[in-house]
């Protein structure tokens, strides 16, 4: 499909939903790809990646980041607490604050350093056991905590249940970050990003449909 495509689909999502263009951050998910995919999608200009990794991403991005200007680095998967000190030196954003020990560890690197990267709460918008995130229910009170450590969220993200219908997670997403004053939408994938930004999605994640299928090493 490829980045223009996405492009192309994703302003017109943007005016579908009477936003104005360039209200929505795509952000090309590189993990596990090969890097000459990554390099032809740079080379066509595009600055914000998404990774999983720290260790796949501090392996790779130094040496484009010296090559090709102003790339944002956003971390968009789950964040060990070991591995904290070396994300906040790498990224940019990190969409995976899903815990307090994280919190705990974040708050203090930033008064080690003065500063953090955007954060973005991860809500567990299908209360799945299996995965990540904060539990809707519990949002209020980690964001009071969060709060109380000086982390200042900028807004949510969520990951909806892979055999369900992702809009409602969508619509809870974007009502929960509204009732707390959050402004950020990290919402959206390669299948339903254009209902993201139906509902509000400030930052949309694509991977496979930009770069096409990934091949997981065995």
């Amino acid at each position: 499909m490829g980045l223009a495509e996405i492009m192309s689909r994703l302003h017109a999502a943007e005016r579908a939903a009477g936003r104005d263009e360039g209200s929505v951050t795509l952000i090309a998910v590189s993990k596990v790809q090969p890097a000459e995919r990554v390099l032809a999608v740079l080379e066509q200009g595009h600055k914000v990646f998404g990774e999983n990794y720290v260790q796949e991403a501090a392996a790779k991005w130094p040496a484009w980041r010296d090559r090709f200007d102003a790339v944002k680095l956003h971390m968009i998967g789950p964040l060990q607490t070991n591995k904290a000190k070396l994300a906040v030196e790498l990224f940019d954003a990190i969409h995976t604050l899903d815990r307090p020990s994280l919190a705990q560890k974040l708050a203090g690197l930033q008064q080690a350093r003065g500063a953090l990267p955007q954060l973005f709460v991860q809500v567990n918008t299908g209360e799945e056991p299996q995965k990540a995130g904060v539990l809707p229910s519990e949002l209020t009170a980690f964001l009071r905590d969060c709060r109380a450590m000086e982390l200042s969220p900028i807004g949510l993200m969520c990951i909806p249940p892979e055999d369900q219908d992702s809009t409602p997670h969508f619509a809870m997403l974007a009502k929960m970050a509204a009732d707390h004053g959050l402004g950020a939408l990290s919402m959206g994938m390669s299948g339903d990003f254009e209902a993201a930004i139906a509902h509000g999605a400030t930052h949309v994640r694509v991977g496979s449909a930009i770069f096409g299928a990934r091949a997981y090493p065995v």
